[in-house]
Protein backbone atom coordinates (compact mmCIF):
# COMPACT_ATOMS: atom_id res chain seq x y z
CA UNK A 1 0.00 0.00 0.00
CA UNK A 2 1.36 3.45 -0.91
CA UNK A 3 2.77 4.96 2.58
CA UNK A 4 1.35 7.73 4.42
CA UNK A 5 3.68 10.67 4.27
CA UNK A 6 2.00 12.61 7.10
CA UNK A 7 2.94 9.30 9.33
CA UNK A 8 6.42 9.18 8.24
CA UNK A 9 6.84 13.13 8.94
CA UNK A 10 5.44 12.27 12.31
CA UNK A 11 7.33 9.39 12.87
CA UNK A 12 10.48 12.05 12.43
CA UNK A 13 8.95 14.50 14.66
CA UNK A 14 8.64 16.87 12.12
CA UNK A 15 6.10 19.40 11.15
CA UNK A 16 3.22 18.82 7.95
CA UNK A 17 2.67 22.19 5.77
CA UNK A 18 -0.91 21.78 4.95
CA UNK A 19 -2.46 23.59 2.44
CA UNK A 20 -6.12 23.96 2.16
CA UNK A 21 -8.96 23.82 -0.46
CA UNK A 22 -12.27 25.53 -0.83
CA UNK A 23 -12.50 26.13 -4.74
CA UNK A 24 -14.50 23.52 -6.18
CA UNK A 25 -12.08 22.59 -9.10
CA UNK A 26 -9.41 19.48 -10.02
CA UNK A 27 -7.35 22.87 -12.26
CA UNK A 28 -6.26 24.77 -9.50
CA UNK A 29 -6.33 21.51 -7.36
CA UNK A 30 -3.66 20.64 -9.22
CA UNK A 31 -2.04 23.61 -9.30
CA UNK A 32 -1.82 23.70 -5.34
CA UNK A 33 -0.70 20.28 -5.40
CA UNK A 34 1.75 20.48 -7.34
CA UNK A 35 3.59 23.50 -5.27
CA UNK A 36 5.08 21.26 -2.48
CA UNK A 37 2.61 20.94 -0.02
CA UNK A 38 3.13 18.13 2.26
CA UNK A 39 -0.66 17.60 2.51
CA UNK A 40 -3.71 19.32 0.80
CA UNK A 41 -7.04 19.31 2.69
CA UNK A 42 -10.38 19.66 0.57
CA UNK A 43 -12.90 21.69 2.89
CA UNK A 44 -16.54 19.70 2.67
CA UNK A 45 -17.56 21.48 5.73
CA UNK A 46 -16.85 25.72 4.68
CA UNK A 47 -15.59 25.42 1.29
CA UNK A 48 -18.01 25.55 -1.93
CA UNK A 49 -17.23 21.70 -2.66
CA UNK A 50 -19.69 19.10 -2.55
CA UNK A 51 -18.90 15.23 -3.82
CA UNK A 52 -18.71 15.42 -7.21
CA UNK A 53 -16.40 17.77 -7.22
CA UNK A 54 -14.40 16.29 -4.34
CA UNK A 55 -13.59 13.30 -6.42
CA UNK A 56 -11.43 14.90 -9.85
CA UNK A 57 -9.76 17.41 -6.77
CA UNK A 58 -8.42 13.76 -5.22
CA UNK A 59 -7.55 12.77 -9.05
CA UNK A 60 -5.21 16.10 -9.50
CA UNK A 61 -3.88 16.14 -6.06
CA UNK A 62 -2.90 12.38 -6.61
CA UNK A 63 -0.65 13.23 -9.57
CA UNK A 64 2.47 14.32 -6.82
CA UNK A 65 3.58 13.32 -3.64
CA UNK A 66 1.51 15.55 -1.72
CA UNK A 67 -1.14 13.80 0.54
CA UNK A 68 -4.90 13.86 0.32
CA UNK A 69 -7.05 15.15 3.06
CA UNK A 70 -10.66 15.65 3.48
CA UNK A 71 -12.48 17.90 5.86
CA UNK A 72 -16.26 16.17 6.27
CA UNK A 73 -18.91 18.49 7.12
CA UNK A 74 -20.05 16.36 10.13
CA UNK A 75 -19.95 13.84 12.71
CA UNK A 76 -21.70 11.60 9.55
CA UNK A 77 -20.81 8.21 8.44
CA UNK A 78 -21.98 8.28 5.31
CA UNK A 79 -19.67 11.35 4.33
CA UNK A 80 -16.82 9.92 6.10
CA UNK A 81 -16.66 6.41 4.75
CA UNK A 82 -17.20 8.11 0.83
CA UNK A 83 -14.30 10.15 1.39
CA UNK A 84 -12.23 7.14 2.32
CA UNK A 85 -13.64 5.21 -0.69
CA UNK A 86 -12.95 8.07 -2.86
CA UNK A 87 -8.95 8.33 -2.14
CA UNK A 88 -8.28 10.70 1.08
CA UNK A 89 -5.51 9.32 3.15
CA UNK A 90 -6.64 11.92 6.27
CA UNK A 91 -10.28 12.68 7.55
CA UNK A 92 -10.56 15.58 9.40
CA UNK A 93 -14.21 16.18 11.54
CA UNK A 94 -15.83 19.12 13.29
CA UNK A 95 -16.98 19.28 16.66
CA UNK A 96 -15.96 16.23 18.17
CA UNK A 97 -16.86 17.41 21.63
CA UNK A 98 -17.15 14.15 23.85
CA UNK A 99 -15.42 10.71 24.18
CA UNK A 100 -18.80 8.83 22.57
CA UNK A 101 -18.02 11.48 19.84
CA UNK A 102 -14.50 10.56 19.32
CA UNK A 103 -15.45 6.65 19.53
CA UNK A 104 -17.75 7.10 16.14
CA UNK A 105 -15.51 8.88 14.62
CA UNK A 106 -13.23 6.11 15.30
CA UNK A 107 -15.29 3.70 14.43
CA UNK A 108 -16.62 4.80 11.15
CA UNK A 109 -12.90 5.45 10.15
CA UNK A 110 -11.98 1.66 10.33
CA UNK A 111 -12.80 -1.24 8.93
CA UNK A 112 -13.46 -4.43 11.47
CA UNK A 113 -12.48 -5.56 13.75
CA UNK A 114 -11.46 -2.13 14.73
CA UNK A 115 -14.43 -0.56 13.23
CA UNK A 116 -17.46 -0.44 11.58
CA UNK A 117 -16.69 1.47 8.25
CA UNK A 118 -18.41 -0.65 5.20
CA UNK A 119 -16.38 -2.29 2.69
CA UNK A 120 -16.18 -0.37 -0.62
CA UNK A 121 -12.98 1.41 -1.74
CA UNK A 122 -13.57 1.81 -5.46
CA UNK A 123 -11.26 4.53 -6.04
CA UNK A 124 -9.12 3.90 -2.78
CA UNK A 125 -7.60 0.75 -4.20
CA UNK A 126 -6.40 2.79 -7.04
CA UNK A 127 -4.91 5.35 -5.26
CA UNK A 128 -3.31 3.16 -2.13
CA UNK A 129 -2.68 -0.10 -4.31
CA UNK A 130 -4.47 -3.47 -4.47
CA UNK A 131 -3.47 -4.46 -0.80
CA UNK A 132 -5.27 -1.00 0.89
CA UNK A 133 -7.65 -3.19 2.63
CA UNK A 134 -5.00 -4.97 4.48
CA UNK A 135 -3.18 -1.94 5.42
CA UNK A 136 -5.94 1.13 5.61
CA UNK A 137 -6.59 0.96 9.11
CA UNK A 138 -2.74 1.77 9.92
CA UNK A 139 -2.37 4.07 7.27
CA UNK A 140 -5.43 6.16 7.37
CA UNK A 141 -4.92 9.15 9.60
CA UNK A 142 -8.19 10.30 11.47
CA UNK A 143 -7.92 14.22 13.17
CA UNK A 144 -11.11 15.02 15.91
CA UNK A 145 -11.42 18.89 15.43
CA UNK A 146 -10.86 20.17 19.30
CA UNK A 147 -12.63 23.84 18.87
CA UNK A 148 -15.49 23.71 21.94
CA UNK A 149 -15.75 24.50 25.62
CA UNK A 150 -17.15 21.10 25.83
CA UNK A 151 -14.65 19.90 23.90
CA UNK A 152 -11.85 21.44 26.63
CA UNK A 153 -13.92 19.95 29.35
CA UNK A 154 -13.79 16.45 27.71
CA UNK A 155 -10.01 16.57 26.62
CA UNK A 156 -8.36 13.87 28.24
CA UNK A 157 -11.04 11.79 27.89
CA UNK A 158 -11.52 12.17 23.59
CA UNK A 159 -7.73 12.13 23.25
CA UNK A 160 -7.39 8.72 25.33
CA UNK A 161 -9.82 6.37 22.64
CA UNK A 162 -7.61 4.42 20.84
CA UNK A 163 -7.77 4.50 16.80
CA UNK A 164 -7.62 8.09 17.42
CA UNK A 165 -4.31 9.54 15.06
CA UNK A 166 -4.65 13.21 15.24
CA UNK A 167 -6.50 16.55 16.84
CA UNK A 168 -6.80 19.81 14.60
CA UNK A 169 -7.21 22.84 16.47
CA UNK A 170 -10.10 25.24 14.84
CA UNK A 171 -8.48 28.68 16.38
CA UNK A 172 -11.72 30.79 15.97
CA UNK A 173 -14.48 28.40 16.63
CA UNK A 174 -12.29 27.91 19.83
CA UNK A 175 -12.27 31.53 20.34
CA UNK A 176 -15.71 31.78 19.70
CA UNK A 177 -16.60 29.25 22.14
CA UNK A 178 -14.69 30.96 24.98
CA UNK A 179 -16.05 34.36 24.33
CA UNK A 180 -13.32 35.80 22.56
CA UNK A 181 -12.97 37.18 19.00
CA UNK A 182 -12.94 34.58 16.16
CA UNK A 183 -9.24 34.59 14.50
CA UNK A 184 -6.84 32.16 13.22
CA UNK A 185 -3.52 34.00 14.78
CA UNK A 186 -3.85 36.69 17.25
CA UNK A 187 -5.87 34.97 19.78
CA UNK A 188 -6.83 36.30 22.48
CA UNK A 189 -5.07 35.59 25.75
CA UNK A 190 -7.93 33.14 26.97
CA UNK A 191 -7.84 30.90 23.66
CA UNK A 192 -3.94 31.01 23.52
CA UNK A 193 -4.62 29.36 26.94
CA UNK A 194 -6.89 26.82 25.84
CA UNK A 195 -4.56 26.55 22.85
CA UNK A 196 -1.70 25.77 24.79
CA UNK A 197 -3.39 23.34 27.55
CA UNK A 198 -4.66 21.24 23.95
CA UNK A 199 -1.34 21.04 22.84
CA UNK A 200 0.49 19.83 25.73
CA UNK A 201 -2.37 16.96 26.47
CA UNK A 202 -2.09 15.94 23.27
CA UNK A 203 1.59 15.46 23.42
CA UNK A 204 0.81 13.50 27.12
CA UNK A 205 -1.54 11.36 25.18
CA UNK A 206 0.55 10.85 22.34
CA UNK A 207 -1.96 12.33 20.15
CA UNK A 208 -0.36 14.61 17.27
CA UNK A 209 -1.73 18.07 17.30
CA UNK A 210 -2.72 20.05 14.43
CA UNK A 211 -3.97 23.81 13.95
CA UNK A 212 -5.41 26.32 11.59
CA UNK A 213 -3.38 29.51 10.71
CA UNK A 214 -3.18 32.56 8.74
CA UNK A 215 0.35 33.58 9.00
CA UNK A 216 3.92 32.12 8.68
CA UNK A 217 5.10 32.92 11.69
CA UNK A 218 2.04 32.01 13.58
CA UNK A 219 2.60 28.63 11.79
CA UNK A 220 6.38 28.52 13.01
CA UNK A 221 5.68 29.36 16.28
CA UNK A 222 3.11 27.06 16.85
CA UNK A 223 5.56 24.33 15.21
CA UNK A 224 8.35 25.43 18.16
CA UNK A 225 5.41 25.04 20.57
CA UNK A 226 4.99 20.98 19.71
CA UNK A 227 2.30 21.23 16.60
CA UNK A 228 3.08 18.51 14.06
CA UNK A 229 0.29 19.69 11.12
CA UNK A 230 -0.39 23.07 10.33
CA UNK A 231 -2.37 24.61 7.78
CA UNK A 232 -1.13 27.75 6.00
CA UNK A 233 -3.29 29.32 3.51
CA UNK A 234 -6.29 28.53 1.35
CA UNK A 235 -6.51 28.38 -2.52
CA UNK A 236 -9.56 31.32 -2.29
CA UNK A 237 -7.07 33.42 0.08
CA UNK A 238 -4.27 32.99 -1.49
CA UNK A 239 -5.68 33.99 -4.87
CA UNK A 240 -7.25 37.29 -3.15
CA UNK A 241 -3.98 37.96 -1.90
CA UNK A 242 -1.77 37.55 -5.30
CA UNK A 243 -4.41 39.59 -7.03
CA UNK A 244 -4.69 42.58 -4.20
CA UNK A 245 -0.93 42.78 -4.41
CA UNK A 246 -0.10 42.70 -8.01
CA UNK A 247 -3.41 45.55 -7.95
CA UNK A 248 -1.89 47.15 -5.06
CA UNK A 249 2.14 47.45 -7.28
CA UNK A 250 0.01 48.83 -10.28
CA UNK A 251 -1.41 51.14 -8.73
CA UNK A 252 1.13 52.61 -6.59
CA UNK A 253 2.82 52.93 -10.14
Amino acid sequence: MRPNRLRQLWADNRAAVNGWLAIPNGFSAEVMAHQGWDSLTVDLQHGVIDYQALVPMLQAISTTNTVPVVRVPWLDPAMLMKALDAGAYGVICPMINTREDAQKLVHYTHYAPQGTRSFGPIRANLYGGADYPQHANATIVTFAMIETAQALDNLDEILSVEGLDAIYIGPSDLSLSLGCKPVFDDVDPKAQQAIEHIMARAKAHGVVAGIHNGRADVARARVDLGFRFVTLGSDARLLAAGSQDLLTAMRKA
